[in-house]
């Protein structure tokens, strides 16, 4: 969000960018000889011939922007600055590996750089960008998701989805199709019957620039477009996509809206969260818990009805009682109006929150 449009050639920044592209093909050129020799098992996808698009990528992102990336994404993850000998490692399935040697060629991941793996699936990085991005933007940090697919994963659903949430609920998302023409070995004019990637994206009301991938300079300038159209959380406009190899596009799409639903104090939601965190198991939840998680819900519920603040949830004993009925009631509510003002429950609570909507709500449970 704070890169400029325009790259400066000087000599140091060019000998860099030409840096990069050789480790990458000289690391791909070892990765196809040790694969004959069968010291690399498993599936192995190179990136050779793709280089500039990495390179003239991921530099241009901050250190608190992610990345999520292909099955060919030995470029990205070194790019990025994954160690070469945690990534040749990884192939090898050894424990010193960027994955721990449970990974391979395709999953490779790092954390700490913020490098969200390559993915075996298609386009499956495409739903976890977004995902990465709407977390950024519900918890208003100044971030950017790269993603990168191939022209193949425009096919599949998971392109369609992703794009559609991120222009409907304005993500900060770095689309990068890495277009080789190809796929794993389909020419696109035998897949797609509209081979120009920028003219599907338009149809979510996302604007296409085609870049020649080849060429570095080109790409750095195009992802550089792209990135600075991102506004900080704060601001109410514009996103960002961008497509790349032979041919690369960069697209922009909007920001979040604020949330909605009546005001909620960050004690508040602190209050509730500690709560709803301790509701779980109903036997041990105290008495000033209950009355927390009572009083904030009322407050939250839009058609919330008074409750006694001295129900006690701890009367939940498996049973449908009455004070347990009422406490399963106030939840309910609580925790949709979170998920409706931006605050969505933590994922490790689903599914104890489904067992307990098993025992309340169980025709409900079951046209799930």
């Amino acid at each position: 969000m704070t890169a400029t449009a325009k790259p400066k050639l000087d000599r140091a920044h060019v000998l860099g960018l030409l840096g990069q592209m050789i480790r990458i093909r000289k690391f791909e050129d070892a990765c196809a000889e040790l694969y004959t020799q069968q010291k690399i098992r498993g599936f192995l996808h190179l990136y050779d011939g793709e280089e500039a698009v990495a390179a003239g990528v991921i530099p241009v992102l901050e250190p608190r922007d992610r990345v999520v990336a292909t099955y060919r994404e030995h470029g990205h993850a070194l790019v990025r600055g994954l160690p070469m000998t945690a990534v040749m490692a990884e192939m090898f399935g050894k424990a010193e590996g960027c994955s721990g040697g449970r990974g391979g060629s395709m999953h490779l991941f790092d954390a700490a750089a913020k490098f969200y793996g390559g993915n075996a699936i298609v386009g499956g990085g495409l739903p976890l960008a977004a995902g990465l991005a709407l977390a950024d933007r519900m918890q208003g940090r100044d971030a950017v998701t790269a993603c990168f697919f191939g022209e193949g994963a425009v096919a599949e659903g998971e392109f369609h989805e992703a794009v559609n949430l991120a222009a409907l609920w304005q993500l900060p998302v770095l689309f990068v199709c890495e277009n080789n023409g190809y796929a794993m070995g389909s020419a696109l004019e035998r897949t797609e019957a509209e081979t120009d990637i920028a003219r599907k994206v338009a149809g979510y009301g996302i604007a296409g620039q085609a870049v020649d991938g080849m060429d570095v300079v080109a790409v750095e300038v195009a992802a550089r477009r792209a990135v600075a159209a991102i506004p900080a959380p704060a601001d109410p406009i514009a996103d960002a996509i961008a497509e790349a190899l032979t041919e690369a596009q960069t697209t922009p799409a909007p920001q979040a809206q604020p949330r909605s639903g009546p005001p909620m104090t960050g004690s508040e939601r602190d209050a509730f969260m500690v709560a709803v965190s301790q509701c779980w198991n109903f036997n041990a939840l105290s008495t000033e818990a209950a009355q927390v998680t009572v009083t904030v819900a009322m407050e939250m519920a839009p058609d919330g009805k008074p409750v006694a603040a001295s129900m006690r949830m701890a009367d939940y004993s498996g049973g449908t009682g009455s004070a347990a009925e009422q406490a399963y009631e106030v939840a309910r509510r609580a925790i949709l109006q979170c998920q409706r003002t931006g605050y969505p429950l933590p994922v490790d609570k689903y599914d104890q929150w489904r067992q307990i909507e098993l025992v309340f709500n169980p025709e409900r449970m079951r046209l799930r």
